[in-house]
């Protein structure tokens, strides 16, 4: 069977997910081959360093975040974006409350069953 969201997502009406203190999110559409997810941080939030299997990229809708990718850390901004190879350790704090728009491929199977009507 063949992972996949509705067409069209209306993300007002949906409730967001707490996922850790001070970040919270929604899943954008997603099927086997990507997912994309809309994260808001309050400020301070963290994204504890992690690595996954998948490709990521990010973009910076709004907010200040220092990023760490591997060895590399930077400050971005509104409009900016960064992407993370498979199996590299990276995390974000967040210094000014904001949303980042993650892209997954392949699909985090480990997200799919906290989506709200999703049954596989």
């Amino acid at each position: 069977m063949k992972n996949e969201s509705e067409i069209f997502i209306r993300t007002e009406p949906m409730e967001w997910e707490q996922v850790a203190p001070g970040m919270k999110r929604k899943f954008m559409g997603f099927d086997d081959a990507i997912m994309m997810v809309k994260v808001h941080f309050d400020k301070g939030g963290i994204g504890a360093r992690h690595e996954h299997l998948h490709s990521q990229t990010t973009y910076v809708v709004s907010g200040k975040f220092e990023v760490t990718v591997g060895e590399k850390t930077e400050i971005l901004h509104e409009g900016d974006g960064f992407y993370i190879p498979p199996h590299i350790e990276h995390g974000a704090l967040c210094l000014e409350e904001g949303i980042l728009i993650d892209v997954f491929s392949p699909v985090r199977e480990d997200f799919l069953s906290s989506i709200p009507g999703y049954s596989k």
